[in-house]
């Protein structure tokens, strides 16, 4: 199906969005093995605890509707506890994903990550942070469950993604090539899909991203790059 060089096991392609991520596995030859949404934290536990309870304790948004006073103290161990809810939610995912598909996985590609402060207190008290250190946590997540797997980890930009895709595939441009994925597998077929198997194409014929260029450093909680 696909005209990029072969490989010999198959990737997962990732377009989250905030608690919950959209996988769509690609098999060796670039033929579609799986999609699915999972759910990554316990039902009950905030989606944003950085952006909402973190923003609220240290004074952002008190004025809206639903937020409440909070101690800074109380807000870092939500975030911790969302943090952990994650954890287990992709390990568990990404451990049903790999019984499920027919072929080994080997890799995963996700949306490359900004670089924000290492302390959980540093991302609620800065305002850029905060709107998108959520989003990291999740993305950390799934990365630590997929390397403990021994599956690499590809950071892929949102902004040139397709262009990426198409380029392993051969193409022009990948839209025909996603169309006709999904019209092989039914709906729902939509933005997040489409993003995910752009991710996991793309991945099947470029590098992972380098120091330089936003590969993922690991320290705690976490220091990432440059995009959202």
């Amino acid at each position: 199906m696909a005209r990029g060089r072969p490989r010999r096991a198959a990737t997962v392609g990732v377009a989250e969005h905030g608690n919950w991520a959209v996988l769509v596995t690609i098999a060796p030859g670039g033929e579609l093995l799986d999609r699915r949404r999972i759910d990554l934290t316990d039902r009950g536990l905030p989606t944003h605890p950085h952006h909402h309870e973190g923003s609220w304790a240290v004074g952002r948004y008190l004025s809206m509707p639903g937020a409440r006073a909070l101690s800074l103290v109380d807000a870092v161990a939500l975030v911790e506890r969302v943090r952990a809810s994650a954890a287990r939610g992709a390990r568990a995912s990404l451990e049903a994903l790999a019984a499920t598909v027919p072929v080994p996985i080997a890799s995963i590609a996700i949306r490359a990550c900004p670089k924000l402060p290492p302390a959980t207190e540093e991302r609620i008290a800065d305002n850029r942070a905060q709107t998108v250190a959520d989003s990291v946590m999740y993305r950390e997540a799934l990365a630590t469950a997929a390397e403990a797997r021994g599956w690499s980890v590809r950071w892929y930009d949102r902004e040139r993604v397709f262009r990426d895709a198409a380029a392993a595939l051969g193409l022009e441009d990948v839209d025909a090539f996603l169309y006709a994925m999904g019209r092989s597998i039914g709906p729902p077929w939509q933005a997040k899909h489409k993003l995910a198997a752009a991710a996991a194409l793309a991945t099947t014929g470029r590098r992972p991203l380098g120091p330089d260029t936003n590969q993922m450093q690991r320290t705690a909680p976490g220091q990432k790059e440059r995009r959202r």
